[in-house]
């Protein structure tokens, strides 16, 4: 049975912009198969079902296939399928998101944990992965 290596995968179906930076996800201990936090050169095969915890969402995915090279973005549908409950992706809804960050008026600068939570509550949601790829394209007429 073929396998390949869970950084490589991420990267390859575009979960993570860099192969760079699923590894270092990875080491983090925020990939997970069946709760085990999985190191970087693990390696899968189909039908794994894989959880990405990118705050504050936990993405979960299911292996449908190993790709020979990294994917365009129409492919990646065919590769891995998207279990993540819609209870997760509302957390990125942008009036979720302003309502968590909302500061009292008067309390000063933030402190450098509170800065650092902030940053990679941002960094996490911009820095990774593209949902509008998994929306089919309903639209008859060609875009202008």
């Amino acid at each position: 049975m073929p396998t390949m290596r869970l950084d490589k995968w991420l990267w390859f179906v575009r979960v993570f912009k860099t192969r760079t930076l699923a590894t270092e996800y990875c080491r983090k201990g925020r990939v997970t198969r069946n709760g085990i936090e999985l190191k970087p050169s693990h390696d899968i095969n189909v039908g794994d079902t894989i959880k990405v915890r990118k705050p504050p969402v936990t993405y979960t995915f299911r292996v449908k296939d190993l790709p020979k090279n990294r994917l365009g973005a129409k492919l990646v549908e065919s590769y891995m399928e998207n279990l993540t409950p819609p209870e997760e992706l509302q957390k990125l809804d942008p009036s979720f998101m302003a309502f968590n960050i909302h500061r009292e008026r008067g309390t000063g600068r933030p402190t450098k944990k509170e800065r650092r939570e902030i940053d990679e509550l941002f960094d996490s949601s911009y820095g990774g992965f593209d949902w509008d790829s998994f929306e089919p394209d309903t639209d008859d007429e060609p875009n202008e």
